[in-house]
């Protein structure tokens, strides 16, 4: 990534059919068993709060949140691979926090692999606790990974 594009701070707008290509391109660079464009167009299409956070007209990174009675729930998060370590990941996160309240939500839940310590990290620093797991609930090879439930009340 260009030294200009680390300058401009990173904007906040709701996902658009029309980004899709820049965000399946980087859901295949960051994850084994990718959604695929048909899962996200379903999102959008649902009307699940779906959201960019990019620089320059580049995607950096894309998070989508379901919101219902009360409860919220993080579906995705993904930061691009050369974008990472730089905070981004961070702002987002909080974004989504922030529209889970003004959607008067209370708790906000979310699953994470054991084996990505990154995230894990990034979660409890920002005040998420532990509630349980779900066994083989991520592809994994030809395996399966357990997936920590984590929630933060809001």
């Amino acid at each position: 990534m260009s030294a200009i594009l680390k300058e401009h701070a990173v904007e906040f707008r709701p996902m658009q059919a029309d980004d899709l290509a820049q965000i399946i391109d980087i859901e295949r660079q960051s994850y084994p068993h990718p959604w695929t464009q048909m899962i996200f167009g379903d999102c959008l299409q649902a009307n699940y709060s779906c959201w960019v956070c990019g620089r320059c007209g580049v995607i950096e990174a894309y998070g989508i949140l379901s919101v219902a009675v009360g409860e919220s729930h993080l579906l995705n998060i993904c930061v691009r691979p050369e974008s990472r370590q730089q905070g981004i990941g961070r702002k987002l996160l909080r974004h989504l926090v922030s529209v889970a309240c003004r959607h008067n939500a209370e708790v906000l839940f979310l699953e994470v692999r054991p084996s990505n310590t990154t995230a894990r990290t990034l979660y409890e620093d920002e005040g998420f606790n532990e509630l349980g797991c779900r066994r083989d609930y991520y592809p994994d090879g030809d395996g399966r990974e357990d997936a920590i439930i984590l929630a933060r009340v809001l």
